[in-house]
């Protein structure tokens, strides 16, 4: 019952948003480097922070630091998805955020070359999930795999957070999702759902892997690294600047050049995602081998994919 109120509450919140952002016009217009073709509401992702706060406010104040935290990255990306904001800026409240998390764990007993180096790597990993968000479907899609992979290990391998956390969250998402995972989506993530949604799944992931003393967890990142690592190398190849926008990604070739739907190219990247893991929870002793081997395979179907399709690429 405590979940069935945190689900409505959540879509009634989510509808108060759509108000919002049709009156004061936060809309995202399409253009050439567009995967869509009409007006739709942005930030309609900002439902993942409400879901987030949800936990705090009803347990006890539980993870505070972390809470902060999403709090600024949440803010600086919804500031950013009304008015474009300096690069300098953004970074500035993403490693603030980064920090904090890491406070939130525990890590500053490490050097502090360790610390910097984690900063760099993190916010890296919280921007390629949001550079990853260009279709219907994809980042609720992928991102309720993930929470149900971590709400499975929370409960049947080892305990590494308060269980409500994250099934708040996946009540956020849910409803994100019956708005953006359809052939004509009702609004976008937006910048402040595509970060903030990725920063709560680091943190659910960096917890797991504090626990477990296993950075092999990382797997469940996985499809979405493959694809945002080459993606960069590729675009580097090609003396690309990696910082602007384009529609070179494995998935933006699949729903661009080759006309599949949105909602199959996220089912696609669901699946595989999915595979992925329940591979790993079989060969969970031979982690860091079975990560390699889900790399290496991941990076030859990309790279086969590229090189049969790019040419159709404009």
């Amino acid at each position: 019952m405590y979940y069935l109120i945190i689900l409505v509450l959540l879509f009634l919140a989510e509808l108060f948003y759509f108000k919002l952002a049709d009156k004061y016009n936060i809309i995202d217009k399409p253009n050439e480097r567009s995967s869509h073709t009409r007006i739709t509401l942005r930030g309609g992702g900002i439902i993942f922070y409400f879901g987030a706060l949800a936990y705090f406010l009803s347990n006890d104040w539980g993870y505070p630091w972390f809470m902060l935290a999403l709090t600024l990255i949440t803010f600086i990306s919804f500031v950013d998805d009304i008015r474009s904001t300096s690069q300098g800026l953004r970074l500035f409240f993403h490693f603030t955020a980064m920090a904090l998390m890491f406070y939130q764990w525990g890590l500053f007993s490490l050097s502090w070359w360790w610390i910097i180096i984690a900063l760099i790597v993190c916010t890296g990993i919280i921007n390629a999930y949001n550079f990853m968000d260009g279709i219907n479907g994809i980042t609720g899609g992928y991102s309720l795999v993930i929470l149900g992979a971590l709400a499975y290990i929370n409960t049947e391998i080892t305990q590494f957070v308060e269980p409500s956390l994250i099934y708040t969250v996946l009540c956020s998402v849910l409803v994100f999702c019956f708005f953006n995972f359809r052939k004509k989506a009702k609004c976008f993530a937006g910048d402040v759902g595509s970060v903030s949604i990725a920063f709560i799944l680091f943190f659910l992931i960096g917890k797991l892997i504090i626990k477990t003393e296993d950075f092999s967890w990382i797997i469940l990142l996985s499809v979405y690294g493959v694809d945002s690592v080459l993606t960069i190398i590729h675009r580097l190849m090609l003396h690309e600047n990696i910082g602007l926008p384009h529609r070179k990604h494995m998935y933006q070739l699949m729903a661009n050049e080759l006309k599949m739907p949105h909602v199959v190219v996220a089912l696609i990247y669901m699946v595989v995602q999915a595979l992925v893991i329940s591979g790993y929870f079989c060969f969970e002793e031979y982690g860091y081998w079975y990560l390699l081997g889900v790399i290496v395979l991941l990076s030859i179907v990309y790279i086969l994919f590229m090189k049969k399709n790019f040419h159709l690429h404009k």
